[in-house]
């Protein structure tokens, strides 16, 4: 293989490999921050155009229910919605979860860009650092009179 060649693919490889890490770690990051900001008004408005039929507007509802814990327990809690209403205040789509899926899935994608960004910013030092162990380690083993592997 040609120099060229070889330090493009063993390029490539440190930037999965550190996209890998990476993203390990924004990637659920971003879903819960994803999900305890669904509930905004911010993340409704947002996603109005995307959910809301044309000429209505996105309002948040909320409303006390109860959910159950792991014992089978009810426990209060509280249910949040996106409602689309026209001009006269006459609610025309309810939508209890699709908003949510789709700015945790935003939010998410976010993630993976900045997770695809940093790991291109980070691949060139991690590889120079990759290399100068390896260069130490054949030294070392020159040094030795061991054979590389």
């Amino acid at each position: 293989m040609k120099p060229k060649a070889t330090g493009t693919l063993s390029g490539c490889i440190v930037w999965i490999i550190a996209f890998g890490i990476l993203s390990s770690c924004i990637l659920p990051m971003a879903m819960i921050i994803g999900g305890f900001t669904s509930v905004s008004s911010f993340a409704m408005q947002t996603l109005e155009p995307v959910i809301c039929p044309d000429g209505t507007t996105a309002k948040p509802y909320s409303y006390a229910t109860t959910t159950t814990d792991e014992y089978g327990n009810s426990q209060p809690s509280t249910a949040y919605e996106l409602h689309c209403v026209d001009a006269n205040g006459v609610v025309v789509k309810e939508d209890p979860i699709l908003y949510a899926f789709v700015w945790i899935g935003i939010l998410a994608l976010i993630g993976l860009v900045i997770a695809a960004l940093l790991a291109f910013a980070l691949a060139a030092p991690a590889g120079a650092l990759i290399a100068k162990f390896l260069n130490r380690r054949q030294r070392s083993n020159v040094e030795t009179n061991i054979e590389p592997e």
